[in-house]
């Protein structure tokens, strides 16, 4: 059956290109946005998470929200304001949607929501379950927050999925844009440790993860949004410089230079979080890319 899907945050990596994915498989879409955009087939309706605005029009006939908004965790140093900002983006949008889906007496059925693997802090090689408690530190803070203003859509009767999401590998933009960097110019070495677990995810596979929570309603809860062999920060260097075809150097960097560089920051780098997929393949979950070795062959190729 398909359905209206109303997305938010739809101009990100995984927005752009969920949306013609949805398209393509016949359903109809529509987006909330901070500016007016022109996107092919797509109704865009305008929001202020800040100010409390929206456009109840978004809620016309539709039946499933996708919540992808929020402020970027990597684009400045994490002051108290800007961590604020971070938390506030992703709870204050989930309480506007929920607010104008009850106030419109809106029929919507689902909510999946993104969410990341920064719940879980800095466990070390701890396998990570979705039955796992929240961490500590700034990441878990907030995605505990976030997860609690989801999980509030369970009084609406509302079917909830929420995504946490780990490193996503794209060619040229996000996470993999920042790694490869330094690479490319010869400065390739692990850091911290190196030993960090870092869980992680081709673009194509978490697009089809969103796809399955849209069209199947037997999938509900938290699920870990990574592949079901997690890597090294040692590993995922050396994996790239092999496909860059570039040195890796046998020093790491000091955990205490990143620290100076990026403050707080640093932890989205040396947190450790080895991530088990478990979930999701029992729900019957097809990856694509399994091992980081094809998924980086795939996006270099």
């Amino acid at each position: 059956m398909n359905k209206r899907i109303l997305i938010t945050g739809a101009t990100g990596m995984i927005g752009k290109k969920l949306i013609k994915t949805l398209q393509e498989s016949g359903h109809t879409v529509s987006v909330l946005s901070r500016r007016l955009r022109d996107i092919p087939g797509v109704d865009v309706f305008l929001w202020d998470v800040y100010s409390g605005h929206i456009d109840a029009n978004c809620m016309t006939g539709v039946n499933t929200i996708i919540h992808l908004a929020g402020e970027n965790i990597a684009q400045q140093r994490w002051s108290p304001k800007r961590k604020q900002q971070i938390i506030d983006s992703r709870v204050l949008s989930t309480q506007l949607l929920y607010k104008t889906i009850k106030e419109s007496n809106a029929d919507v059925s689902t909510f999946i929501s993104a969410s990341a693997v920064g719940y879980y802090g800095d466990c070390g090689d701890e396998i990570l379950t979705e039955d796992s408690p929240p961490g500590y530190g700034f990441m878990a803070q907030c995605c505990k927050q976030w997860e609690d203003a989801v999980d509030k859509g369970k009084y609406l009767g509302l079917r909830i999925v929420k995504f946490r999401t780990g490193v996503i590998l794209a060619k040229g933009e996000g996470a993999l844009a920042s790694l490869e960097r330094p690479i490319k110019f010869f400065l390739g070495a692990p850091l911290g440790t190196g030993k960090q677990w870092v869980p992680w995810i081709h673009l194509d596979d978490i697009i089809a993860m969103y796809k399955n929570a849209v069209e199947s309603p037997l999938m509900a809860g938290a699920y870990n949004a990574c592949a079901p062999f997690p890597v090294t920060n040692a590993t995922l260097t050396k994996t790239i410089a092999h496909k860059l075809a570039r040195p890796v150097w046998p020093f790491h960097v000091p955990e205490r230079v990143l620290k100076m560089i990026l403050g707080e920051m640093s932890d989205v780098v040396f947190i450790s979080s080895n991530t088990s997929a478990q979930k999701l393949l029992s729900a019957d979950f097809k990856f694509k890319y399994t091992q980081l070795f094809d998924a980086l062959s795939d996006i270099y190729a």
